[in-house]
C-alpha cells in the first residue's frame, strides 16, 4: 500500500506541507490545480477556504469542507518526485 497523508500544514498562498505515513515530508503548490479551474475548485481560490484543509485519516488524504479531495498516491508522487509503481 502506498503511503498516506499523516498531517498537513498551511505554508502560504496555495502551498501546503504534507507529512506521509512513511515519514516523507514534502511541499506542494496547489495553485495550478485550483486557480481558474472552476466548479468546486472555485471555492478554494479564497485563501480562507483553502486554509480549511484537513486530513481525512480514514482515506489518508487531504479534504476540504466543500468536498474537494485529492488522490493520496498522486500527492505522495508530487511531494517526492518518485514515480508511482503499481
Amino acid at each position: 500500500m502506498m503511503p498516506r497523508v499523516k498531517s498537513v500544514r498551511y505554508v502560504r498562498d496555495y502551498v501546503l506541507e504534507l507529512e506521509f505515513t512513511d515519514g516523507v515530508t514534502g511541499t506542494i503548490d496547489f495553485r495550478e490545480r485550483i486557480v481558474d479551474r472552476g466548479g468546486v475548485f472555485a471555492l478554494l481560490e479564497d485563501p480562507e477556504s483553502f486554509r480549511q484543509v484537513r486530513v481525512d485519516s480514514d482515506a489518508g488524504t487531504l479534504v476540504w469542507p466543500c468536498g474537494v479531495d485529492f488522490c493520496p498516491d498522486v500527492l505522495w508522487h508530487d511531494a517526492t518526485g518518485i514515480p508511482i509503481t503499481i
